[in-house]
């Protein structure tokens, strides 16, 4: 059985998610600290990235340059179901349609155009409020490659499945060629799927698990689920996507909580 979902988003401020909830609870993570809270909204184009929870467009990039990319920091136009924001000469498009009662599922479909064959990475940043006994299931998953350690190349799980208890380490992985995930906490699941047609082979998860490893100062827990366009965080790295023939690109996330 589904549960509808209520999704709010702060067009103003990078288009960022601000709520993903039930009746039951809310889904996102919110940076306690008052003062990263009180950051967010001055942001602007160029600034070093302030994490302050939700979720967090990326494009075109990751951990590129621009850190987190170049979307989150600018104000996008339209309306919450349909929104814009344009950079670098590529224009990123985002539409939101939510289920009914019986499928109460949030459907997001994005659509990005620019110069044909221009390598981009689209993350959609979702940090998420979990507790440590919440595991994490990805349907697919093989091979992994867990970023800033010298034996990147790793078999999924390898322990990554587990989100707790807090024992002080970060870590970044990317899961390859997987289009689902799902994360379990007590009695309650959000499942989240995506999908680019004729793209297969470019989706990918980007999983952040930070068990009060990081910052060096001040380490905190969160936990990100990052479905990817690209199988990299770095556009111009290998495995990054680019637009078609026509300078266009497509894909949907359905979110649905369980």
């Amino acid at each position: 059985m589904t549960r509808p979902l209520v999704l709010d988003v702060d067009l103003a401020h990078g288009g960022r998610w601000t709520s993903l909830r039930t009746r039951e609870r809310e889904w996102l993570w919110t940076n306690p600290d008052r003062t990263v809270q009180g950051a967010r909204p001055h942001v602007r184009p160029g600034d070093a990235f302030v994490d302050a929870g939700g979720v967090e467009e990326c494009f075109p990039t990751l951990r590129g340059t621009p850190d987190h990319g170049d979307v989150w920091s600018r104000p996008w136009s339209g309306s919450p179901d349909d929104a814009t924001v344009t950079v670098a000469g590529a224009r990123l498009r985002r539409t939101v349609r939510v289920g009914n009662d019986t499928d109460g599922s949030v459907v997001l479909g994005y659509t990005v155009e620019g110069e044909p064959g221009a390598p981009f990475v689209h993350a959609v940043h979702a940090l998420l409020d979990v507790g440590p006994e919440a595991r994490l299931e990805v349907p697919g998953a093989g091979t992994m490659v867990v970023l800033d350690v010298d034996d990147p190349v790793r078999t999924w799980p390898s322990g990554l499945d587990r989100l707790g208890p807090d024992d002080g380490t970060a870590v970044c992985a990317v899961l390859p060629g997987v289009e689902e995930a799902t994360v379990t906490d007590g009695a309650e699941a959000l499942r989240f799927r995506w999908e680019a047609p004729g793209r297969a082979g470019l989706c990918s998860l980007v999983l952040w698990r930070n068990l009060r490893g990081w910052p060096a100062t001040g380490p905190y827990r969160s936990i990100g689920l990052e479905p990817t366009l690209g199988r990299t965080v770095d556009q111009t790295g290998p495995g990054a996507a680019r637009l078609d023939a026509r300078g266009r690109a497509a894909w949907t996330i359905t979110v649905t909580a369980l």
